[in-house]
């Protein structure tokens, strides 16, 4: 596949079952989250206000959204654009492209069915091609389509309904929500999705962006609040109704703290030195990171001066950072955390679960974010003796899926659970403000 998208960095460790048990933070329940019912939710929706449930053990934020008629959950992901939900009748292939049972994907639905939807319209001679972080990869069909989320109506919306794909899913997400900028769309002009190449890419509109232009929204920007989950609600159920909130054109009701918020630029992001650098992320310009010992590390004191972007990801789950900076961190823990090998060449910093865990925070335009000790050592898998594994929030920039000709850092899933973030793609700017604790 000629293109990767910032979706999902996978945390499956070699070494460990698959069968363990993976909650993502130590946290008590979140307040008033058991007592929300789904009518008020859904309220939320009629003003572009909508909550989000949490999958995967709270490692994934889905949204209620529904196409042609037909209603599905779909990944919020700031690091992707395109919005696809499989075909009904898709091909399911492993990563080797071995056809195997539709069910081996896991899909949160029965899939995108065209016929049934009396809006669907096939756009001839163009195609879907995409790979994503986790190495999942899905091809196919584009369409237009109505598209409804949180009470907004977007008409003749771009759509991928792929009909072959590699998923790795857990039974309830059924696509992704992309919402970054057109040049990280995956349109191209070819029927043939294998004969796609950046020659025949064709950029569109995201569902936010086609909002704003249809007057669906009045203001350039939507906010989102990622809440962390609780070891008891992973636990109970598969899915977490009430995790967070997303807001087009409007501001999530969640408590920030005053005097904390600040607005930055977005970066544009050359991929290599043969492309011109384009607006394709949500990329901001870091300060600096700070723990213990931090300036005396360049990479940590001055992250301006790393080599590449650092983008904001809905859809990963860790904060990834330069390797010095992540070393050095880890080695602040007591006991010091330990680099473990794990699947597709990933490594990860893992530390004993009762370790003393340094403080961290992160500086963007001149303010100070700090992350919750919750949010920096958290059990995901046990071993096959039944030990629990606790993973760093932080972690190195070495997953192949990002090897491009630069690094690319992320503040993900780990770092949002603190602040409230505003995206604006018309201004180019985004807002960062910090929540109240919860």
């Amino acid at each position: 596949m000629p293109f990767t998208s910032l979706a999902l960095l996978p945390l499956i460790f070699t070494a460990f079952t698959d069968a363990a048990y993976t909650p993502s933070s130590f946290s008590a329940p979140i307040s008033g989250r058991a007592s929300r019912r789904r009518d008020k939710a859904n309220a939320l929706g009629s003003n572009g206000i909508t909550s989000l449930a949490g999958a995967n053990t709270d490692s994934e934020y889905l949204v209620n959204v529904t196409v042609g008629g037909q209603n599905f959950r779909l990944l919020v992901d700031t690091g992707s654009a395109d919005l696809y939900i499989p075909n009904i009748n898709f091909t399911c292939v492993n990563a080797t492209g071995n056809t195997v049972p539709q069910s081996t994907c896991a899909l949160g639905s029965a899939g995108f069915d065209p016929t049934a939807s009396k809006t669907f319209q096939l756009l001839d001679n163009v195609s879907f091609n995409n790979t994503y972080g986790t190495g999942e990869f899905v091809a196919g069909p584009m369409g237009l389509d109505t598209v409804t989320i949180a009470g907004i109506e977007v008409k003749k919306q771009v759509v991928a309904v792929p009909d072959i794909a590699f998923l790795e899913g857990n039974g309830e997400r059924s696509g992704i929500l992309g919402l970054a900028f057109p040049d990280d769309t995956h349109l191209f002009n070819v029927s043939d999705p294998t004969k796609a190449s950046s020659s025949t890419r064709n950029p569109y509109d995201s569902f936010f962006l086609s909002a704003y232009k249809q007057n669906k929204v009045n203001r350039p920007y939507f906010s989102l609040a990622l809440n962390r989950g609780s070891v008891a609600n992973e636990l109970n159920s598969t899915l977490d109704p009430n995790l967070g909130y997303i807001a087009f054109g409007g501001d999530v009701p969640v408590a920030m703290l005053p005097h904390t918020s600040t607005t930055v630029p977005i970066q544009t992001v050359a991929l290599s030195s043969n492309t011109s650098a384009e607006f394709l992320w949500y990329a901001v310009t870091i300060d600096s990171y700070n723990f213990p010992g931090s300036e005396s590390i360049p990479a940590a004191a001055n992250g301006s001066s790393t080599p590449g972007p650092t983008i904001i990801d809905s859809g990963t789950q860790l904060v990834v950072v330069p390797e010095p900076v992540a070393a050095g961190y880890a080695s602040k823990f007591n006991p010091p955390a330990t680099l473990t090998a794990a699947a597709t060449g990933l490594s990860l910093w893992t530390a004993d679960c009762n370790a003393t865990v340094p403080e961290f925070s992160v500086t963007i335009g001149r303010k100070n974010f700090t992350m919750d000790q919750k949010d920096l050592l958290f059990p995901v898998l046990a071993d096959k003796q039944g030990d629990i594994v606790c993973l760093l929030g932080v972690q190195n920039a070495s997953h192949p899926a990002l090897a491009f000709e630069q690094s690319i850092f992320i503040l993900g899933d780990t770092f949002l659970h603190n602040v409230v973030t505003t995206f604006n793609p018309i201004d180019k700017e985004v807002a960062l403000t910090e929540r109240a604790p919860y």
